[in-house]
């Protein structure tokens, strides 16, 4: 690149004297208008306004409103209503343990994968976009206005919206798109998603969150990593991946998640009008009806975050690559020097 070529919006002109600094020619790549890295900027900035946008709706109608307060309320009854679920929470009591051990392992394998192939810079990326999912989650558990919830004994408890442990499951899943190479990113995040929606069901049957909880948890999470994948592609950090058939394997795993998100979401959206609780008496058959509708909901939220930011990334190689641009050797200050032996006419 010459001296004269356009510079880096809003910095300075560089010497082509660094030839070695690379990062500077990539970065002038990924501002130009229509180029690969701004098109997916630009998909991914939408990414997170829509999942922004979808966390706010889940807030103002599961919190805001006397109707969602109650919808949740009912799905945390209908939990000891169901017979199925009572007698799995009765004979598995160790999942709990089970679930928080499962949640410091995934993380430590998250670590250790990025360590072994020496993404170090990648993986502090990942946990930090995860530290402040986590971050934001306790902030609005705290500080978000509206109504505060009570126990039975009428004592005020804090809100679980969004859920921190579906955060860190959540962040957990989506962080191995980051961390994993293309051709085993499906498989990778399709297991930890399914695990990670696993979770999230557990989390209500055990009454430890309600649906719009771990709901949350989910938009916040998409909405921090499509940021995160938004700054990496302004970086000049990505490359286009191949384009190639789903293999056999993908698919085993692609196809299960699909049906979740599918399964799950329809049979939610079809049970939630009959389930919604009016101001008085609650039927006695609702709070069931309203548990096996918010794990609908929750586990097709979970595997659907996983389809879309996958869908979105399907040619996207968010792996380190070799630099667009790369002088081969220095270039001098002056590549026409006047020769005064030498005369052009």
């Amino acid at each position: 690149m010459a001296p004269f070529d356009r510079p880096r919006t809003g910095g300075s002109a560089r010497s082509v004297a660094t030839a070695g600094d690379t990062w500077w020619y990539a970065a002038v790549a990924a501002e130009a208008a229509g180029s690969f890295s701004a098109r997916i900027r630009i998909r991914m900035r939408r990414a997170c306004l829509a999942a922004v946008l979808l966390l706010t709706v889940a807030y103002a109608g599961l919190v805001l409103t006397a109707t969602g307060r109650r919808w949740g309320d009912a799905a945390l009854a209908g939990r000891l209503a169901d017979p199925a679920v009572a007698r799995f929470l009765r004979e598995h009591p160790s999942l709990r343990g089970i679930g928080t051990l499962s949640l410091v392992l995934a993380v430590l394998l998250l670590v250790a994968v990025g360590a072994l192939r020496k993404r170090y810079a990648l993986t502090g990326a990942v946990l930090g976009t995860l530290a402040t999912a986590l971050v934001a989650a306790e902030l609005l558990q705290r500080y978000a206005p509206g109504p505060r919830f009570v126990d039975a004994s009428g004592a005020a408890v804090q809100s679980g919206f969004p859920g921190s442990a579906s955060v860190v499951a959540a962040g957990t899943a989506l962080g191995f798109i980051v961390i994993v190479p293309h051709r085993l990113r499906a498989v990778v995040v399709g297991l930890a998603t399914l695990w990670a929606v696993a979770l999230g069901a557990y989390a209500i049957a055990s009454g430890r969150h309600r649906p719009g909880d771990v709901i949350a948890a989910d938009l916040l999470v998409l909405a921090a990593f499509a940021a995160l994948v938004a700054l990496l592609a302004r970086k000049g950090r990505i490359r286009p991946a191949p384009r190639g058939s789903l293999s056999r394997r993908r698919l085993l795993v692609a196809v299960p998640l699909v049906l979740v998100a599918a399964a799950g979401l329809g049979v939610g959206l079809y049970l939630l009008p009959g389930c919604l609780p009016g101001p008085g008496p609650v039927p006695a058959e609702l709070p069931r009806i309203a548990h096996r509708c918010g794990q609908a909901l929750a586990a097709g939220t979970g595997a659907g975050v996983a389809v879309a930011l996958l869908a979105l990334l399907r040619h996207v190689d968010l792996d380190r690559g070799a630099a667009p641009y790369r002088l081969a050797s220095p270039v001098p200050e002056d590549p026409f020097p006047e020769e005064p032996d030498h005369e052009i006419s």
